[in-house]
């Protein structure tokens, strides 16, 4: 026998093996996927050992073991998946969610990620990431897919599409009572009252507020306004209210006129038209010209407003004059999606959402689609090919927006939907729901306008990132920062807000990414300095801000300049993760609970466990590259001691000095380290980024700095500390009394009167006040 025999067997056998392992492909994708899993995983473990037994530095590498036992246990764990519909997590090793996917069937779909190389591709960048996986086991594919969205917008994974559309929309609101009154609103429903809505912006609801006001002349004003005037206000002197407040029209009228707007609100304007053109001519017949001619005014402008539609919706059916219209385009990397409503057959204007994780989310899904089991679609549904991204993008959309908002009986969209998602969305409203994305006639011209907006609004949204990008740039090579990607720039600047020493306040604004970025900003109650020291008060806000960062830093648990990282010290990243953990624990077995209850048992996880599921942060802290006093040589100076003193790196201060007749342009940089002035011209786009950031602070310091005062004169504090005393009713029981004066003479039932207060809630202010 030759030397090379058995390696001749080796080859041979694994050739056969191979070969059944693509037979079984052929028959079965699925199968033939979990088969090659297990070979892959048996061959990875004996080559493992192979190697071991060759290599003892390689049995000695913690590292490498750890990873080996961490490959090992995610292929044992999809190996015991079970064949139904659920809702799989991806995670690092940090805990941070990577990514959130729903599946006809878990063993499948959790396999395709794994028996594939990636290398070079987005979802390999995702995989090789991949520390530990989450499922949960439901009935349906309606309940996974919801759960899935559910999760992505209370997790917001890394690789999923993610649209941040926290804002609610506004309604026109029509208050209950004699003589009902129309007002913009936006907020929890009240069922006392009747909404219209929702409308994409606050300009919809007012503009409709004022044609309600032309045309049916129904008040405007606020109850306790109403209740004590004896003459009507100049709203009735203009024609643009009928004076009830009064008496200068009686219920029965008013009534009538109420009947009408929601009538209009509702889309039978052609109905309100003919009833207004039959009272003229009544009116005409008893001589009463006047009254006549008023009526023909309301009559044209309610016509000129429909006249202003790009569409003529007389043919329109009772179902389709309530849609939404979806158009989206993707290009240089970034989407848009445009949000145009029609409510009542009116055209109420658009709304652009321009999501996140665009490139990773769409090649992921892809990805994860065609691995599968083959399908196109949601799942195989009747979707569009998952390889468009408009696609990837609509459905997104779609799937996370109206899950918190009302869906309207028809949607028109520029992409095709996949059918099981309308379906569940249609299950979790309890209402059919109808798509077309090939319309015809009036909603074709809906469409083609929603698509042009979507492209003009994309177009300016790539325009001013690159101006911002261009911006980043200039400023990294005027102040020669030591920075080798731009988008990783990280500047924070300082300022200082008072009213003649009173309620000194101090603000950070971090800039990063290209971008501000609100949810990082800070705010500082300067205590125990003279008023209107601002040396002090800057001393203590940097003292504040940078002492626990500083000792991380000496200890090399942050990052001082170059990495990722969150901008809390150690101690505040705690409790931000700890809550943040809890918030998003209790969101996510909520839509566990909502979505998937009664789900089939052996769940090959918990629904969402708080402690494994919240974000973590990156890393423990990170220094800034920039940090920006909005000051010049005296701020800079107290700066540069507090970095000596907490032994930082005072090259990192820049002060923003005001110029000459302190002009906008003519700012000139202040350098801690020593280095001259530096006058960058008032058309220097580094300049001009700075003057952006350093606004920036000064608008945060200022608005936190009325605030607090306001509170302090007003003696608004003493509510807040209420328990159950939150903005919003604080603000109503300050306007309803006066002032906190009011609210500390007035009775218990006298404050049970106000909006939102109960019984219980009024004793125990009652309580805290005397």
């Amino acid at each position: 026998m030759s030397a090379d025999a058995p390696a001749r067997r080796t080859r041979a056998a694994r050739a056969e093996r191979d070969e059944r392992a693509d037979g079984a492909v052929r028959a079965d994708p699925a199968e033939g996927a979990e088969r090659a899993l297990g070979a892959e995983s048996a061959e990875s473990a004996a080559g493992a050992e192979r190697a071991d037994r060759a290599d003892p530095a390689a049995t000695a590498d913690p590292g490498h073991r750890a990873g080996a036992e961490g490959r090992e246990r995610l292929l044992a764990e999809v190996a015991a998946l079970p064949n139904l519909p659920g809702v799989y997590r991806w995670l690092d090793a940090a805990g941070q969610v990577l990514y959130v996917g729903k599946a006809r069937s878990l063993k499948k779909r959790v396999a395709s990620y794994l028996h594939r190389d990636h290398d070079g591709t987005r979802i390999g960048q995702m995989v090789a990431r991949i520390a530990r996986l989450e499922t949960t086991v439901v009935r349906t594919e309606a309940e996974a897919l919801l759960l899935e969205n559910n999760l992505i917008k209370t997790l917001a994974p890394r690789f999923n599409i993610l649209f941040r559309d926290d804002k609610s929309y506004p309604y026109l609101k029509l208050v209950s009572h004699e003589y009902p009154r129309v007002a913009y609103f936006r907020g929890a429903v009240d069922r006392r009252h009747r909404y219209f809505g929702p409308y994409p912006n606050a300009w919809a609801v007012k503009q409709t507020i004022q044609l309600v006001q032309k045309v049916f002349r129904l008040r405007t004003c606020e109850d306790t306004v109403f209740a004590n005037r004896s003459r009507p206000c100049l709203l009735y002197q203009i024609d643009r209210c009928s004076g009830p407040c009064a008496g200068r029209i009686g219920p029965a009228e008013y009534e009538r006129d109420v009947r009408d707007a929601e009538r209009f609100l509702l889309g039978d304007a052609d109905g309100v038209i003919a009833d207004l053109q039959s009272t003229m001519m009544t009116h005409a017949e008893a001589l009463r010209f006047e009254e006549a001619a008023a009526v023909r005014d309301r009559i044209g402008s309610l016509s000129r407003v429909l006249q202003q539609q790009a569409v003529e919706q007389s043919s329109l059916s009772a179902s389709d004059r309530d849609a939404d219209i979806l158009a989206v385009r993707v290009a240089g990397g970034r989407a848009c999606v445009n949000l145009a409503m029609v409510r009542g057959g009116r055209h109420l204007g658009d709304r652009a959402c321009f999501p996140s994780h665009v490139d990773e989310g769409a090649a992921l899904g892809a990805v994860a689609e065609s691995t599968a089991d083959g399908s196109s679609g949601a799942d195989g549904a009747g979707g569009a090919a998952p390889s468009v991204p408009e696609v990837a993008v609509l459905e997104a959309f779609v799937a996370q927006h109206y899950l918190v908002q009302p869906l309207p009986p028809l949607l028109v969209t520029s992409h095709p939907v996949g059918a099981a998602l309308i379906e569940a969305l249609s299950g979790h409203a309890g209402t059919r729901v109808r798509c077309t994305h090939q319309p015809r006639e009036q909603r074709r011209i809906w469409l083609e306008m929603a698509a042009k907006g979507a492209e003009l609004a994309l177009a300016r949204l790539l325009a001013e990132e690159g101006s911002q990008q261009q911006r980043t740039r200039a400023l990294v090579e005027a102040l020669d920062l030591d920075v080798a990607d731009p988008s990783a720039l990280r500047v924070e600047c300082f300022d200082v807000s008072h009213t003649a020493g009173e309620a000194t306040q101090a603000s950070c604004v971090v800039y990063e990414g290209h971008a501000m970025q609100p949810s990082q900003y800070r705010r500082f109650n300067v205590e125990g300095v003279q008023g209107g020291d601002d040396y002090a008060a800057m001393r203590q806000v940097l003292t504040r801000r940078y002492a626990r960062l500083a000792e991380a830093v000496a200890a090399g648990r942050a990052d001082d300049g170059g990495g990722e990282g969150t901008v809390q010290g150690a101690a505040e990243l705690a409790a931000v993760d700890a809550s943040a953990g809890g918030a998003a624990g209790g969101a996510a077995g909520g839509a566990a609970g909502g979505a998937a209850g009664g789900a089939a048992g052996g769940a090959s996880g918990p629904a969402v466990p708080p402690a494994r599921t919240r974000r973590a942060p990156r890393t423990a802290a990170r220094m800034p590259d920039l940090v920006l006093i909005d000051g010049g040589r005296g701020q800079v100076g107290v700066a540069r001691e507090v970095f000596e003193e907490l032994g930082l790196d005072v090259g990192l201060i820049v002060g923003v000095e005001k110029g000459e007749g302190r002009k906008v342009g003519r700012e000139e940089l202040v350098f801690a380290d020593g280095r001259p002035k530096v006058a960058l011209g008032h058309d220097s786009a580094a300049l001009m980024l700075v003057a952006q950031i350093r606004d920036e602070a000064h608008r945060f310091a200022i608005t936190g700095m009325r605030a607090r005062r306001a509170g302090v004169r007003t003696g608004g504090s003493r509510l807040e500390e209420i328990p159950g005393v939150g903005p919003r009713k604080r603000a109503r029981l300050l306007q309803r009394f006066g002032g906190l004066r009011g609210v500390a003479s007035a009775g218990v039932d006298d404050l049970a009167g106000v909006e939102g207060i109960s019984r219980e809630l009024a004793e125990e202010i009652y309580r805290a006040l005397h």
